[in-house]
């Protein structure tokens, strides 16, 4: 009963006080729930990501096009710009924020540097080179096709270097994607040689890169996210930029062509750029290997149809056809079959459930997905002629002059 006289009469003790013999507080605080910190929704982070690398396509596209951009027909000197932006800003994050912590995780020693980094950087910037080289060349729809042939590059990279071993079922899956880019290849109407060797070149690069990445970096010791990746590789590829640079370019650059572009795009263009990498970790953090996979297909096609629509680019049916073929074959190649069908068994379901609770917004989202399949169909088919009579008035244009 004192006791009880104690704790009701001595109100100045805080309720979670607690008594020197170790005596359990009244209301302990670890009992009292706290709410929930508010999180952002993962799909923030893809939209996020998709938005930024379709930015940063565009706005190469649109800084080194000559036809429709700023005509700053210098690759190799913007790709170096990019790197030596992104050496500077991950020695600031390193100092400045979390957002590098994965440094301390990596045991990187001069003999790892010089053995795996430098020669991966090597190709990194050949890849980075050929790829924008393209743009010059190429248009953004028809180069987003050829990027699909890259999971097949990658396959015949790793076979090359003893990383994998070549299957007939996997040379069969990879078949479906190198048959759809041949027949958008075939279609395409501004088709240049020396572009689609280059990104050929930059697609084969990369492979070999991503495989090189596969077979030296791949114990648990020297994992790396992409900021850190970048942290590690962006010197050394600048650095090897630079020096391409001087040799191809340099000598044919102004001071006035820099001028023209102007200092604040090229910073934001880099800013850009960097932003995406940054992206890219926190989307890896917030998403599965599923949802990436997805989400990269869903990116080229929403970078086709902003290509068409935004840019111009004609496009014929024959290539929408042969890129479906393509995409679906990527689909298939990196889900498999049997995860195929439990995706389309989950959708169906709750395709259905949602048509059942909402009935009106899934028939208006069968409307609009229909309206922009037949607008895209009709686009494709008013550019592909448009494009043919203005080839044939340049023709005869031609013709008569000479």
């Amino acid at each position: 009963m004192a006791i009880h006289d104690d704790a009701t009469d001595d109100k100045r003790e805080p309720l979670s006080t607690t008594e020197s013999s170790g005596s359990e507080p009244i209301l302990p605080v670890s009992n009292i729930p706290t709410p929930p910190k508010p999180s952002i929704h993962p799909a923030f982070y893809v939209i996020v990501w998709i938005a930024l690398s379709g930015s940063v396509i565009l706005f190469n596209k649109k800084i080194l096009d000559k036809e429709k951009g700023l005509d700053f027909p210098f690759p190799i000197f913007l790709t170096t710009w990019h790197l030596v932006f992104a050496t500077i800003a991950t020695q600031v994050l390193a100092k400045t924020s979390k957002l590098l912590d994965g440094l301390k995780t990596v045991n990187m020693t001069g003999r790892v540097y010089l053995r795996a980094v430098v020669p991966i950087g090597f190709f990194f910037s050949l890849s980075l080179i050929c790829s924008n080289k393209a743009y010059l060349f190429l248009s953004v729809s028809f180069i987003q096709m050829l990027k699909a042939t890259t999971p097949v590059a990658v396959l015949l990279a790793g076979w090359a270097l003893g990383k994998d071993r070549p299957t007939a079922r996997t040379f069969g899956n990879v078949s479906i994607i190198v048959l759809g880019v041949i027949i958008a290849s075939y279609g395409e109407i501004k088709f240049v040689m020396i572009g689609f060797i280059f990104q050929a070149l930059g697609v084969g690069f990369e492979a070999t890169r991503l495989a090189m990445v596969e077979k030296l970096l791949s114990s648990a010791e020297y994992k790396m996210d992409p900021l850190v990746s970048l942290y590690y590789f962006a010197p050394v590829c600048a650095g090897m930029n630079f020096v391409i640079f001087l040799f191809l370019e340099a000598s044919t650059i102004t001071f006035d062509d820099i001028l023209r572009v102007g200092p604040f795009l090229l910073v934001l263009n880099a800013l850009v750029a960097f932003a995406l990498n940054v992206s890219v970790v926190f989307l890896i953090g917030k998403t599965s290997s599923l949802v990436l996979t997805l989400c990269g297909v869903l990116k080229d096609i929403l970078l086709v149809v902003i290509s068409v629509a935004w840019i111009h680019d004609p496009v014929k049916p024959l290539q929408v056809f042969g890129y479906s073929i393509a995409l679906a074959g990527l689909i298939y190649y990196r889900l498999g079959a049997d995860k195929l069908k439990e995706l389309s068994k989950d959708g169906l379901m709750r395709w259905n459930e949602y048509g059942t609770k909402y009935p009106v917004y899934r028939k208006a989202a069968v409307f609009v997905v229909g309206a922009l399949a037949l607008w895209l169909l009709f686009w494709t088919t008013f550019a592909d002629a448009g494009t043919q009579i203005n080839i044939n008035q340049t023709v005869d244009y031609a013709e008569v002059h000479h």
